[in-house]
């Protein structure tokens, strides 16, 4: 698998992140505010404006951090004071407690601020590992096709979603490929890929023609949110709960797209379950292959048929079949404009899947400046000239 792209941030973004530079600045804060009164003499008393500082910078600052600050504001709120004639004054104590409460609270809030921020990069960390042991590399060659696969994570800012994809050759000498994206994000969407992996491979061994695919794996994907659901939700006496009903998992759903490609991949038999069209690059050109009959994503199958329409295409020698999730579609430049895959993909059209997908990387990064708002899932497969 790819690591997530992160060449070409600003340097200034990475500076933002040194401690020492995030303090830095309330410092140079309260510094101008004392400097301020200072010069005022009497008649400019801002003193008290310094006691908020500490306040607001527990938003992004450590508790050690915001400590030290609010520390150093009590003494600058002092130097003020008898600058101004008020460290005698009555409401003098009064001033000192309210800086000494702000404080021990931006200070707690600080602290509870970071133990969330590690909780949420565990949980990061466990789903990305999950993710990575489940999205393996595809194999460079599977029956006559070469073939390439790529995942990029989305910025680090985001939740990690639930793109997938598999391959695997049947018994017949075909190859059957699938891209997929599961609606949501975290370990939850992690989990539901790795049902619908698991899914289509037992469909591969147990022989599934490519129209009863999308069924089956429709029925194997509820039967195991089902039972995820159930052993998540026992009941307070320990024992399991009863199964329950269709409408919490008729909430979630997952778009994916099938293809068998015949054993001399002359043709291309897709199965589109409310999925981004795949593409075909044939001497330059880009073809969607969108499909006749539009079919719902898995996860609905008690709103649809069983048995789904197939699309078959030609597939002539040198033609790359691309399969992706909406999250190459859906990236974004600086100005909002989405990424414009199919009018970019005859730029790479004498490549090989490999080296496509690695300009088609490049290029990506590059128009949504390394910052993804969403995982990418890609696969390529080239017929042999």
């Amino acid at each position: 698998m790819e690591p997530t792209a992160t060449a070409g941030r600003p340097r200034a973004s990475l500076a933002m992140r040194s401690p020492w530079v995030r303090l830095a600045a309330p410092f140079a804060v309260v510094a101008l505010l004392l400097a301020i009164d200072l010069a005022g003499g009497t008649a400019i008393r801002i003193g008290g404006l310094m006691i908020g500082v500490p306040a607001l910078c527990a938003v992004f600052l450590g508790p050690g951090q915001v400590l030290v600050l609010t520390v150093v504001t009590m003494g600058c709120v002092m130097v003020a004071a008898v600058n101004n004639h008020q460290f005698d004054a009555t409401n003098f104590p009064i001033v000192i407690s309210t800086e000494v409460l702000i404080g021990v609270g931006a200070v707690t809030a600080s602290r509870l601020r970071v133990r969330r921020e590690q909780q949420l990069a565990q949980a990061r960390w466990v789903a990305s590992v999950a993710q990575q042991l489940l999205l393996r590399p595809l194999p460079g060659r599977l029956g006559p096709l070469t073939m390439a696969s790529l995942y990029l994570a989305a910025e680090e800012e985001a939740a990690i979603g639930g793109d997938l994809y598999a391959a695997t050759a049947l018994d017949s000498g075909d190859a059957r490929l699938m891209v997929g994206d599961v609606q949501g994000k975290g370990l939850g969407a992690v989990e539901v890929a790795g049902f619908l992996l698991a899914g289509f491979r037992r469909a591969a061994r147990r022989r599934v023609e490519l129209p009863d695919l999308p069924g089956y794996l429709d029925c194997r994907l509820r039967e195991d949110l089902t039972d995820a659901e159930e052993t998540a939700q026992p009941t307070p006496d320990g024992v399991r709960a009863a199964p329950r009903s269709g409408p919490r998992l008729l909430e979630g759903f997952v778009t994916a797209v099938v293809v068998d490609v015949t054993d001399d991949g002359s043709k291309l038999h897709v199965a589109n379950c409310g999925h981004p069209p795949p593409l075909l690059l044939h001497d330059g050109i880009v073809r969607r292959l969108l499909p006749e009959v539009p079919a719902l994503p898995l996860g609905l199958g008690d709103l649809g048929e069983e048995r789904h329409d197939i699309d078959t295409y030609a597939m002539e020698a040198g033609d790359i079949l691309l399969l992706y999730t909406d999250g190459v579609t859906e990236a974004r430049d600086a100005e909002g404009v989405f990424y414009p895959l199919a009018e970019r993909l005859p730029t790479w059209s004498a490549e090989p899947p490999e080296t496509l997908l690695h300009h088609l990387r490049e290029d990506l990064m590059r128009h949504s400046a390394s910052s993804l708002a969403d995982d990418v899932a890609l696969v390529a497969v080239q017929r042999p000239g």
